[in-house]
């Protein structure tokens, strides 16, 4: 049995930069995700992190980032709100303003490519019907899926998203490109165990 494989999140710290720096480290940031956001200087202001031990720790984090992206072989199918949410929890976690992205699929399905379109402030995000079906074009994509974060972990939509969706959707249908859904990607809580929304599960491609 590997010697760390049952360790919690502290134990596994410590590793990287003592025991009493990772305590100081969940203290002051509480868990994993408000600590992988943290900035490099950040961490140097935390007592006992240096130039090396921050290094290590974001070193860390950027590893398990591409090692989720490293697991797919075949291109992924991305036929379900699930799939679409495993394929972009990752890249979406440590985002702290709303990323608005598009996930680009062929004929069956099948991931061709995602891009980040626009980012915006903690609240507002501006997307252009041109900048999003270029790209599909390009990729000559079959359909697409619309997805972004919501930073403040809760992912109902807001009025803007319904209204950003509906205007992506009729787009398509004149390009004979289908919007296949609408993912807004939060964060799980105690009250909350899913941290994503369909808007299509919602009602609002109909």
């Amino acid at each position: 049995m590997e010697p760390f494989e049952h360790a919690n999140n502290k134990d596994l710290l410590s590793t990287l930069a003592g025991e009493p720096a990772a305590d100081a480290l969940m203290e002051k940031y509480g868990g994993l995700t408000n600590l992988a956001q943290a900035s490099f200087d950040d961490l140097q202001a935390v007592k006992g992190i240096g130039k090396s031990k921050a290094a290590a720790i974001k070193s860390a984090f950027l590893l398990a980032q591409r090692l989720s992206r490293e697991t797919y072989g075949e291109a992924p199918l991305l036929d379900t709100p699930d799939r679409i949410a495993d394929l972009l929890r990752e890249p979406n976690r440590l985002l702290t303003v709303e990323n608005f992205q598009v996930v680009y699929l062929n004929t069956r399905r099948r991931l061709i490519a995602m891009e980040t379109i626009s980012q915006g402030t903690l609240d507002t995000i501006l997307v252009q019907p041109r900048e999003v079906f270029l790209g599909a074009i390009s990729r000559r994509a079959a359909a697409i899926i619309l997805a972004h974060n919501h930073p403040s972990g809760d992912p109902t939509p807001s009025e803007a998203d319904i209204k950003v969706t509906r205007d992506l959707i009729r787009a398509g249908q004149l390009l004979h490109i289908e919007v296949l859904d609408h993912v807004i990607l939060g964060r799980r809580t105690d009250a909350q165990a899913r941290d994503w929304v369909s808007l299509r599960e919602l009602g609002y491609f109909y």
